[in-house]
């Protein structure tokens, strides 16, 4: 069994307005953001979960006005500060 399919939260999805971004969730206890991206098919789209997310993070990313541009200006670019694992 891998161990780390088995320790990863299961994180809740609030749908967010944004063309990018079908929806995000955080686990304050693990410090894990959870993202979908938008689906190019009838099934929903692929979940990824970015560590060393805190909940002040998470704020800021509910808080701007364009979540697919915070998401490409301060958290994708900086893959050794937020790991990331697609999950689905």
């Amino acid at each position: 069994m891998d161990t780390a399919i088995a320790t990863r939260p299961a994180i809740p999805l609030v749908t967010v307005e944004s063309s990018q971004i079908a929806a995000i969730g955080h686990d304050a206890a693990t410090n894990t953001l959870a993202v979908q991206f938008p689906s190019k098919t009838d099934r929903p789209g692929s979940v990824y979960h970015y560590a060393n997310f805190t909940a002040a993070d998470y704020a800021a990313f509910q808080a701007a006005e364009s979540k697919g541009k915070h998401f490409i200006h301060q958290i994708k670019p900086f893959e050794e500060k937020y790991p990331f694992t697609r999950i689905s």
